[in-house]
């Protein structure tokens, strides 16, 4: 049983952010030496391997195999979504997109997720879940158009599209998890188990085998340890450390305005104002609609 330490939770909590909040800047110089499918293929590579280790040391590997032998088809769908789908899907957006608009368009994940659990989960869509979600989805149109609304100009409506896709995929994967009887790492293996040999064997067929080296290598490792594996586990252990998750878990809401300044600095983006702006609508919303939901269940 873990011991519960506010001050080691917010510790874990606020190293995960941190370095969540990396991964845009990660995403795209990666993406300068490397196309979407190398750079998942690589990437979800280091990701199994530290979750491998992760699962031996906490010595889960039964509950790895009984969770694929009980529900092979549920864990296909799993491995499917993420890592595959999600991330090709994702990397594609931040190839075709400025790094501040395509980390800004994908925290609405957490907006998708509630649309999503009106059908999936029967759960009712209430007055506060609508004013979130136009308050949320104004935002991203504020960050997609640059603050043009009426023009509806876009650097590019492939990638806009595409950010906005990746968010109902990982919603869809965070519904599905919930369904998931196995503890989180186990189960987060066993889709990078399935996914993994998928995303390899599209990067042959479409014939983009490459090893990286130099700085391609640096992103894929850290992209794999820091976006897909190390992270997740730093983050939940947090949650079960923390006294008061709420404390910890609010601490996510600066990931993607520390993302910005990475952007900034390292990138050399010029944030544009209305980046802040559609942000600040975007994370207002989602405050907005879980207090919501804290007060109905608390």
């Amino acid at each position: 049983m873990t011991v519960k330490s506010q001050p080691r939770a917010m510790l874990l909590g606020a190293s995960a952010v941190f370095l969540w909040s990396t991964v845009a800047t990660a995403f795209k110089l990666s993406l300068q030496w490397l196309t979407p499918v190398q750079l998942l293929a690589w990437a979800s590579l280091v990701s199994l391997l530290v979750l491998a280790l992760a699962v031996s040391w906490q010595r889960l590997w039964p509950a790895v195999f009984e969770a694929l032998r009980a529900r092979p088809l549920y864990c296909l769908m799993l491995g499917i979504i993420n890592p595959a789908a999600y991330y090709l899907i994702l990397f594609r957006a931040y190839d075709l997109l400025p790094a501040q608009q395509a980390q800004a368009l994908n925290y609405t994940w957490a907006l998708t997720l509630s649309l999503l659990a009106i059908p999936l989960l029967k759960q009712p869509l209430r007055v506060r879940d609508m004013v979130a979600l136009a308050g949320g989805y104004l935002g991203a149109l504020v960050i997609a158009t640059r603050g043009d609304l009426l023009s509806l100009q876009f650097d590019s409506l492939e990638g806009v599209v595409l950010a906005m896709l990746s968010t109902l995929f990982w919603a869809l994967y965070w519904i599905l998890n919930t369904r998931s009887s196995a503890p989180a790492s186990a189960t987060l293996l066993i889709c990078f188990l399935i996914g993994t040999p998928l995303v390899w064997l599209t990067m042959v067929m479409q014939g983009e085998w490459v090893v990286p080296s130099g700085q391609a290598l640096l992103g894929v490792v850290w992209v794999g340890l820091f976006e897909m594996g190390l992270t997740f586990m730093l983050w939940l252990g947090a949650m079960r450390a923390a006294v008061h998750v709420s404390r910890v878990s609010n601490l996510i809401f600066l990931s993607p305005f520390l993302s910005l300044i990475f952007i900034r600095y390292l990138l050399e983006e010029t944030i544009a104002p209305a980046t802040f702006v559609g942000l600040a609508l975007i994370v207002c919303a989602v405050i907005y609609q879980q207090r919501g939901g804290s007060e109905r269940t608390g």
